[in-house]
């Protein structure tokens, strides 16, 4: 529209002027320019978009270079906690902002040492969120968790994600090779990574490779498949040798075999260590020593999976039978 006006304006102003003010060669020269305004101006407004847009890299990092870092400093605990495994978490109450709803209010629970617990709920009850907070990705503001006795609020944040295990949803491999990927900290010997492959059933996967324990790894894994990346995590996990084991939805993205190399491994491998798994599938935890059932936050039910399945009239009942 801009470049219409000034064509018409000038169209106008030169015609009026052609009566011996102006030559009508130069009248000509002056609308030939005038016709090109339009194309200009589309392009003066194109690469202002393009620069507005390449400007929202530059205006994430200013907005993350003024968010408070994470806080690392605590008190160090002794060098082989938690020794147990037991964990009590009295009246939580975790959100993911200040200005936010809590999604986790008032749990009150208590897990054994060495005990399997299955935690299930409808989307959105706060299951994902309860593992945030133990790694203290998101923080409580309202009650404490403690593991072996001690608040996890206290220590040092990279000490208390290092002194426990979790074999995620998404699976992550890292650019390198198997060892780093392994061990990336390079604390254990060669017979301890075969070890774990073997119990992860990547032996043979492993040493169908030249290189070995050094065969590349690409971007994302991307030349695994999800299940082979989920097994890799387990044999990371068994190697970190935690005394608390979290799965969260681990089961998600797999299929029914991986799924029961996982669900043995634990049984067994596992059988001494306190394991907290998120269930994507009602089966994954029906052999578990007590179920947690949340809903909307907050703790629902809390017994053996024989009692709430007696129970006709309890969600666990439903959710089972709603799976079949």
């Amino acid at each position: 529209m801009c470049g219409a006006v000034i064509v018409l304006t000038v169209g106008i102003t030169t015609s009026m002027a052609l009566n011996g003010v102006l030559d009508s060669s130069l009248v000509g020269l002056a609308m030939s320019y005038m016709l090109m305004i339009a194309l200009q101006l589309y392009n003066l407004i194109r690469f202002g978009a393009d620069t507005e847009m390449q400007m929202n890299p530059v205006e994430r990092v200013i907005h993350y270079s003024q968010i408070p870092t994470e806080n690392y400093e605590g008190n160090e605990p002794t060098a082989d906690w938690p020794s147990r495994g037991e964990m009590c978490m009295e009246r939580i109450a975790i959100r993911y902002a200040e200005h936010l709803p809590p999604v986790i209010d008032g749990v009150t629970l208590y897990i054994k040492p060495g005990e399997k617990v299955g935690i299930c709920g409808r989307t959105g009850s706060g299951k994902s969120s309860l593992t945030l907070a133990l790694f203290r990705l998101i923080q409580t503001f309202k009650g404490t968790i403690k593991i072996d006795g001690i608040d996890i609020a206290g220590l040092p944040l990279t000490t208390l994600r290092q002194r426990l295990s979790i074999i995620p949803q998404d699976p992550v491999l890292f650019t390198g090779t198997i060892r780093s990927n392994l061990d990336p900290l390079k604390r254990n010997t060669d017979g301890e990574l075969w070890e774990a492959l073997r119990i992860a059933q990547l032996k043979d996967v492993v040493s169908s490779f030249d290189a070995g324990l050094d065969s590349p790894v690409s971007e994302g894994g991307e030349n695994f498949s999800v299940g082979q990346r989920q097994l890799f995590c387990l044999a990371r996990a068994f190697l970190r040798n935690s005394r608390v084991l979290i799965m969260d939805e681990a089961t998600a993205s797999i299929d029914y075999y991986t799924e029961k190399i996982l669900q043995e491994v634990v049984s067994t491998v596992f059988k001494d260590k306190t394991v907290l798994t998120i269930a994507h599938r009602v089966s994954t935890i029906m052999n578990s020593d007590t179920i947690w059932v949340l809903s909307d936050g907050e703790n629902i039910d809390c017994d053996t999976p024989d009692n709430l399945l007696a129970d006709v009239h309890s969600i666990f009942y439903n959710m089972v039978q709603s799976n079949k």
